[in-house]
């Protein structure tokens, strides 16, 4: 009876972990659980205590939970999900509740779309909401939960967002067909002085990147067009307005759009990282871990990208 009794406490504390990480406060915990804010705040110091290390930090009256308290709470998934079938209580995302996902363009039709079918497939209780948005949209929607799952392959520095590595790929050029640097097995920053260009918009990150060095070797490329999307810039060099440089995956890493263009590397070291966009005090609900894993085990290798 007595270790019965001491594994109703530990719950009780699980849950109280479980509310304020969700919530973000303990008051929020507390209405969530149908218990005062003392009965929360004197859970978790329970739970510190017998753990013997902090999971939250308190400063001017916010609470925010540390790494270890991340890591108990994923440990924990398991177990609530557990209890949620036999009681029906809501302790994370029901299976069946709609997975709100939001991807940019360049991935969403050459690379999300053809993958979404398996994964509804799998189980029929399944339903997803798919937003085509710009990355500033995506990472605001996941900021104000609107999201529960992003991607993209921006370097993001945000409050109120965390990044899960996906994919590491580098910047390659590409050549409309029967362009003469298509002669070259690798373009050089020098090659690209005076050549008609296709750029991307200032507020993108590759622009500011390539203009750098640019800049450095004295190279003045022929800006033609700019552009703010990946797809974009491809359809402009396939039509032969100019060279671009761009982050290829995934939308060259396939065949579908390798019609009419060349793809050379370019020597100079931009790495992209393309990402699961999360917000920071949220854990995944099962389906958004459900559509990760999906995606990642029906990714097939390709010549310019790999694992993380």
């Amino acid at each position: 009876m007595a270790q019965m009794k001491e594994n109703r406490h530990r719950i009780r504390e699980f849950e109280a972990l479980r509310a304020v990480i969700t919530t973000g406060t303990t008051i929020g915990a507390a209405r969530r659980l149908g218990v005062s804010q003392p009965a929360i705040s004197r859970s978790l110091s329970q739970l510190e205590d017998r753990l013997g290390r902090s999971l939250f930090l308190r400063t001017s009256g916010r609470i925010e939970p540390t790494a270890e308290a991340l890591r108990l709470n994923a440990t924990l998934d398991p177990l609530f999900e557990t209890l949620s079938r036999i009681d029906g209580k809501d302790w994370a995302k029901p299976e069946n509740e709609t997975l709100s996902l939001a991807v940019p363009p360049s991935m969403a039709h050459s690379f999300v779309l053809p993958r979404l079918p398996s994964y509804l497939k799998q189980d029929p209780t399944r339903r997803i909401k798919l937003e085509i948005q710009p990355t500033e949209q995506i990472v605001a929607g996941i900021v104000d939960l609107s999201f529960d799952l992003g991607l993209t392959s921006a370097m993001i520095q945000r409050e109120g967002v965390k990044l899960a590595p996906w994919r590491r790929s580098q910047i390659v050029c590409v050549l409309p067909e029967n362009h003469p640097l298509c002669e070259k097995d690798k373009i050089e920053v020098q090659d690209l002085d005076g050549v008609d260009m296709v750029e991307f918009v200032r507020r993108l990150g590759t622009r500011a990147l390539t203009e750098q060095y640019f800049a450095r070797a004295g190279v003045k490329p022929n800006i033609i067009a700019e552009c703010a999307t990946n797809m974009a810039a491809l359809e402009l060099a396939r039509a032969g307005i100019g060279v671009t440089v761009m982050n290829p995956f995934p939308l060259l890493t396939g065949k579908d759009h390798r019609d009419g263009i060349v793809i050379r590397p370019f020597e100079v070291h931009i790495e992209y990282r393309t990402s699961f966009v999360l917000p920071t005090n949220h854990p995944p609900s099962a389906q958004a871990r459900a559509f990760m894993r999906h995606l990642k085990l029906t990714t097939p290798a390709d010549d310019f990208s790999e694992s993380m």
